[in-house]
């Protein structure tokens, strides 16, 4: 399927980060859009501003004889009664990631962006890389960039670069000419049920790049072989030593945390970066990107002024303010790996204790994970845990935050369950003391308790 063979094209769901963006693209492109969603928010104000017909609530009467294409999202059931229409309808139905994939095939050079960990930070690295050398490529991300003005860009048809998910094998429809793959961790057990389908599904993923293509690909993935196997395109590594094709040197970190660094390429100095978003993590993500603008011939001084240009995207170690002298910060680490980078990037700033207000993200991933959880979160000076936010899950009984605190304290952390955002809040007013450093951490809604604490001062 291409694009061009659709004219009509209508998204159950459209009021999503995602399928907001890829609706705003294809108006852009000429399509005529329409779409619905169960509530009435922000986002689909903002789409109606902009010409695209919203419906709020989802019926089977919502399905026109003249749209020729629907696009559903992974939350939308098979009992929905707007999808079960358009099944029966005369149009083409498919979900987000396959109209991604479609997507791609406009652009000269699609890119995407891939991994457990990092992808939103390296995305925007790239995209900021792009616009610095003035090549006007198109964007789609998972958070909010500034020098974007949301979580997406219509750019030109060279270059399309997409943060690129493993959830449900989405990303096994896409159809890069490039990518980066940044790390392949335990997650999403819900879907994948063990690491072993991790790994073949990021094989598979890398797979998908086509001979004349390009893979950059962490050095430090354990099991790096089985990411490789059978790939048609050429690749090169990126890591912390010169056995890797990229590699770094003479890195150091001002009062901030901010990376400054040696690209170096084969044995050869290639430039002198450095950064404005803070962490030993954001040097190996923005190598990683070095690697990638650098293959695409992208000038050096480019690819230098991406990077200082790039100051951070919404939730990634945010500042929100500060209460009584306490420095608030936001982050949507929700994984055991990258809590471990925020807790290094906050240790790297001058502060008091470091206090992280965490509340966990889906009950599959704190059960799986839960010992690992306790262990990176112990390396806190204080922990306040709020419930775990279900997301698409249902509560099965067999994790609570109560069982992660006992961990906690098992390995020796400081912590104190409070699962409500209210008794959350009157505890950390009570407890925090100035020249500490608060995180909300999490990604669901625990930014909400930052910002009303930084509200009241």
């Amino acid at each position: 399927m291409l694009l061009k063979d659709f004219n009509k094209i209508h998204f159950i769901g459209i009021g999503g980060i995602s399928m907001s963006s890829l609706a705003e693209i294809l108006l852009q492109k000429g399509k005529v859009i329409s779409g619905s969603d169960g509530v009435q928010t922000a986002v689909t104000d903002s789409l109606v501003e902009k010409g695209i017909n919203v419906i709020i609530g989802q019926k089977a009467e919502n399905i026109t004889d003249d749209i020729d294409l629907v696009v559903y999202t992974a939350a939308v059931k098979e009992d929905n009664p707007e999808l079960k229409a358009a099944r029966a309808s005369k149009a083409t139905v498919i979900d987000r990631a396959e109209l991604v994939g479609m997507l791609m095939l406009e652009y000269k050079h699609p890119i995407s962006v891939a991994g457990t960990h990092g992808k939103t930070t390296t995305s925007s690295l790239v995209a900021e890389i792009l616009m610095a050398a003035g090549v006007d490529p198109t964007v789609s991300i998972g958070g909010m960039l500034p020098s974007i003005g949301g979580n997406y860009k219509v750019g030109g048809d060279d270059y399309f670069v997409l943060e690129t998910c493993e959830y449900c094998d989405s990303f096994l429809k896409f159809n890069p000419h490039s990518a980066i793959i940044l790390n392949v961790d335990k997650d999403h057990i819900d879907y994948f049920k063990n690491l072993d389908n991790i790994y073949k599904s990021f094989n598979k993923f890398a797979k998908r790049l086509p001979a004349d293509g390009f893979l950059v690909i962490n050095n430090e993935i354990p099991r790096l072989n089985e990411v490789l196997d059978g790939i048609k395109c050429p690749y090169e590594t990126y890591g912390k030593n010169s056995d890797s094709d990229w590699y770094a040197e003479n890195i150091t970190y001002d009062p901030m945390g901010h990376g400054s660094y040696t690209v170096c390429h084969k044995g050869n100095k290639i430039a002198e970066i450095k950064l404005s978003i803070p962490g030993e993590h954001n040097v190996y993500n923005s190598l990683g990107a070095f690697a990638l603008a650098y293959r695409y011939g992208i000038k050096t001084e480019d690819i230098v002024k991406g990077m200082l240009n790039y100051h951070g995207t919404d939730r990634r170690f945010q500042y929100k303010g500060s209460f009584k002298g306490v420095t608030v910060i936001d982050d949507y680490a929700h994984h055991p790996t990258e809590i471990a980078a925020t807790i290094n990037s906050a240790r790297a700033n001058d502060i008091g204790r470091l206090v992280i207000a965490f509340q966990p993200h889906t009950y599959s991933r704190t059960y799986e994970l839960l010992d690992d959880f306790a262990k990176v979160l112990s390396k806190a000076d204080l922990v306040v845990l709020l419930d775990i936010y279900a997301s698409r899950e249902k509560d099965t009984g067999l994790v609570t935050s109560r069982d992660l605190a006992e961990k906690i304290v098992e390995h020796g952390g400081n912590v104190q369950y409070c699962g409500s955002f209210e008794n959350a809040e009157n505890y950390i007013i009570n407890n925090c003391n100035p020249q500490d450093m608060l995180i909300t951490m999490g990604a669901g809604d625990v930014v909400k308790l930052g910002e009303k604490l930084v509200s009241q001062e």
